[in-house]
């Protein structure tokens, strides 16, 4: 029992360091102290998706989809828990050890936030105080379970240790919610995002009716914004105000520029129709997604600086500190490659990238779509690295021709008779041409295609099926504008995309 005690002591005490430590990150963000990340766990969780090799990454978007940032930091404090109760205990009978324990926990976790970009000393100091107030509700809280634990002790000293240690949880549980609040509401962010209106193009987008089916239960041709997919590396989305961004050009150019938020809004800006898609998407899976943005194209912007011939490529940095590396032709051709600022005819949602992101069709998004952009280096594939090249995914990521069958849902149940089968299929700057269906190891049919206004973005497709009773398998492939055919062979998606074909198997009754 006394162990048991103790170590649930060292669970209050990891709580109270990181209530501790939350509460002075928030104020140091809401007071403009720190560009870096002082939060210990959310820095923690950047160092640890840093070095996260690429089969990992995969599994846990596989696994966990769009919610991979709220698992990882689940299984951060299933570890911390674990962690701190272990030295609770241990430190029941060897004090020392349990306090030197908790003080390299806190090493480490001070070594993440000066691993952080944008990292300064002064950013360590909510860890630092965090780690003073554990180690004294440590030592408080072993007092008060050695007390009750001694012979003859009474209800009175066991009573003190639960409401001593039911405090100590509720304030440190306090603290860390009050800090990630203060945090979140000292950022200029969402003030400046509510300040913008989206500036006018000359030729804005216009999607026909007929390239949308309006299925139930098929993906609509454009994804509203809320139900657009995010994967990023970012555990907090950056809070990026208009009024200090700007945007550099450096590297092979021949003159550096730079360019400013309001000089950004004063550019002849465009429209594009573009599906983004991210290069875990699993064969058959939703991290895909259309949208009409709203930018300025790169090639304009690249044009300025005049790049160096013998560059090809261009390092996008975040200002989080993510970096892709993309062609160099694939901003400089015809395609509509652009610094969006809004999305849907909205200003960038902040989780989405605001206020400027990097949208390049036919490109996965490791190697193109950097959010929160502040940087263009103009440079070298050989000298000159992405975030997640040297993770193992190759360099250049063109997005491969995909189909995917939206209705109906393997394991449905239908019933006898004309069935729709319907879904969207993508190959981003080449188009598709055309959709084929396969029922059970039948022939393959052609299914009926909407209008496809672009060839950048997705295209929707169905196939009225007379469906006999019984378990059947159906099978979607995809033939792109180059006539070229969706490949059978199943590859996962590391290095550089996922292959096969999308099945799904239903009951018609």
């Amino acid at each position: 029992m006394k162990r048991a005690r103790a170590a649930l002591a060292g669970v209050i005490a990891g709580a109270v360091t990181l209530g501790v430590a939350e509460l002075l990150a928030g104020l140091m963000v809401a007071a403009g102290l720190s560009s870096g990340t002082p939060s210990p766990v959310v820095a923690v969780g950047g160092a640890f998706v840093d070095r996260t090799p690429a089969w990992l990454k995969n599994a846990a978007v596989s696994s966990f989809g769009t919610h991979d940032k709220a698992a990882l930091f689940v299984g951060i404090a299933v570890v911390l828990t674990a962690l701190c109760a272990v030295l609770g205990a241990v430190g029941a009978t060897r004090h020392t050890a349990g306090l030197v324990g908790f003080v390299v926990l806190g090493a480490v976790g001070a070594a993440a936030v000066l691993s952080r970009p944008h990292a300064s000393p002064l950013d360590v100091l909510p860890t630092f105080v965090g780690v003073l107030a554990g180690l004294w509700a440590l030592n408080t809280l072993w007092d008060m379970t050695a007390r009750a634990g001694e012979a003859g002790a009474g209800g009175f000293e066991r009573r003190r240790l639960l409401v001593g240690g039911a405090a100590l949880a509720v304030l440190a549980a306090t603290a860390g919610a009050l800090g990630r609040a203060v945090g979140g509401a000292g950022s200029s962010a969402a003030a400046a995002r509510a300040k913008v209106s989206v500036p006018p193009v000359a030729n804005p987008v216009t999607v026909p009716a007929t390239a949308d089916l309006k299925l139930a239960g098929i993906t609509p041709y454009v994804v509203p914004n809320g139900d657009f997919y995010r994967i990023d590396t970012a555990l907090v989305v950056p809070q990026v105000d208009t009024a200090g961004w700007t945007l550099r050009v450096h590297g092979l150019v021949g003159e550096e520029v730079s360019i400013t938020w309001d000089e950004l809004l004063a550019k002849p800006m465009r429209q594009a129709l573009v599906t983004l898609t991210c290069v875990s998407n699993e064969v058959g899976g939703d991290l895909a997604g259309n949208a009409v943005w709203t930018g300025w194209p790169i090639r304009e912007l690249l044009a300025m600086a005049r790049p160096d011939p013998t560059a090809d490529m261009v390092l996008s940095t975040s200002v989080d500190g993510f970096t892709a590396g993309t062609p160099l032709t694939a901003l400089t051709d015809e395609r509509n490659a652009l610094l969006a600022v809004a999305m849907n005819g909205e200003p960038l949602p902040v989780e989405h990238g605001f206020p400027v992101r990097m949208v390049v069709p036919g490109l996965y998004g490791y190697v193109s779509a950097t959010k929160w952009v502040v940087d263009l280096k103009v440079t070298r594939f050989a000298d000159d690295v992405g975030y997640w090249t040297p993770r193992g995914w190759s360099a250049k990521g063109p997005v491969k021709t995909q189909s995917r069958i939206d209705v109906p849902r393997s394991g449905d149940q239908v019933r006898a008779g004309r069935v729709a089968v319907a879904g969207v299929a993508w190959a981003q700057h080449r188009g598709i041409d055309k959709v084929e269906v396969r029922i059970d190891d039948g022939p393959w049919q052609t299914a009926r295609l909407a209008t496809e206004p672009t060839i950048d973005s997705w295209r929707q497709w169905v196939l009225e099926w007379d469906a006999p009773k019984g378990n059947h398998r159906i099978t979607v492939r995809a033939t792109d504008a180059t006539g070229q055919v969706q490949t059978q062979q199943e590859a996962p998606p590391e290095p550089d995309g996922a292959t096969g074909w999308h099945s799904i198997t239903v009951t018609v009754t």
